[in-house]
C-alpha cells in the first residue's frame, strides 16, 4: 500500500511538471536569457528588476531567474519601445492619481474583457491586496456586473465597461466620473484601461502560461 501510494504521488507530480511543461512550450516569444541580451536589452532588463514592478512579487519579475516574463520578455524584441512601456506602465500602475484599489479594478475589467488570462492571474492578488472585495472580482470573473460594489468602484466600472464595449461613455457616466475623480482622474481612467489592453494583446498573442501550470483563472464567456 505504501509503495502504491507514493507511486501515486509521483505520477501525479509528473502529470503536473507535465502540464506546465505543455503551456510553456505554447509561448510564443520564449524566454530570454539574460545572457543573449543585446546590451540595450539588458539595460531594459535592468531597468525592470530595480523598478516598482520587482517590489510586487509579481511572477514575471524573480530576483535569480537570469530573465524576466511576460509582458517585458515580449517588449524585449522591440528595446526602444520596450523602454517607453517601461516608463509608462510605471506611471499608470505606480503613479495614478486614482487609488491602487480603483486602478486595480480597471486593469481587471480590461483583463475580463479580452480573456487575458495570465493579467487576470497577476493582477487579481494585486487588487484583493488594494481593497477590493473578493466578491466584487468574482462577479467580474464570471461576466457578471458586480453585485456590492462601492460608491467609486461603480463609477470606474461603468466607465471602464462602456470605453471596452461602446468604445465611448456617455454624459452621464462621464459626469458622474468627472465629479468624483476630477479630470485627471478621468484621464488616468482612461489610460489604465488603454494601455491593459495593449498588455492584454501582448499576454494574449504570446500565450503566456500561467505559472505552476495552473488551470487558467477565467472561465470562457459566451
Amino acid at each position: 500500500m505504501k509503495i502504491w501510494t507514493v507511486g501515486l504521488l509521483f505520477s501525479g507530480l509528473a502529470l503536473l511538471a507535465g502540464s506546465a511543461w505543455a503551456q510553456e512550450d505554447l509561448r510564443r516569444f520564449k524566454l530570454m536569457p539574460f545572457t543573449e541580451m543585446t546590451p540595450a536589452q539588458r539595460a531594459y532588463a535592468d531597468a525592470v528588476m530595480s523598478g516598482p514592478v520587482a517590489a510586487t512579487g509579481s511572477a514575471a519579475v524573480v530576483p535569480g531567474a537570469g530573465t524576466i516574463g511576460s509582458p517585458f520578455n515580449v517588449y524585449l524584441r522591440s528595446p526602444a519601445l520596450a523602454e517607453r512601456l517601461r516608463q509608462m506602465g510605471e506611471q499608470i500602475r505606480f503613479r495614478s492619481s486614482l487609488p491602487a484599489r480603483l486602478n486595480e479594478l480597471a486593469i481587471l475589467v480590461t483583463a475580463r474583457h479580452w480573456t487575458a488570462q495570465y493579467e487576470w492571474y497577476a493582477h487579481h492578488r494585486l487588487a484583493l491586496k488594494a481593497g477590493l472585495s473578493p466578491a466584487v472580482a468574482e462577479d467580474l470573473a464570471q461576466g457578471r456586473r458586480p453585485a456590492g460594489m462601492q460608491e467609486d468602484e461603480a463609477i470606474v466600472y461603468n466607465f471602464s465597461h462602456e470605453l471596452h464595449n461602446q468604445h465611448a461613455v456617455s454624459d452621464a457616466t462621464f459626469k458622474a466620473a468627472v465629479d468624483k475623480f476630477g479630470e485627471q482622474g478621468v484621464v488616468d481612467l482612461i489610460a489604465v484601461n488603454g494601455y491593459y489592453v495593449l498588455v492584454s494583446m501582448i499576454l494574449n498573442v504570446d500565450r503566456t502560461p500561467i505559472p505552476g501550470g495552473s488551470e487558467p483563472p477565467l472561465p470562457l464567456l459566451k
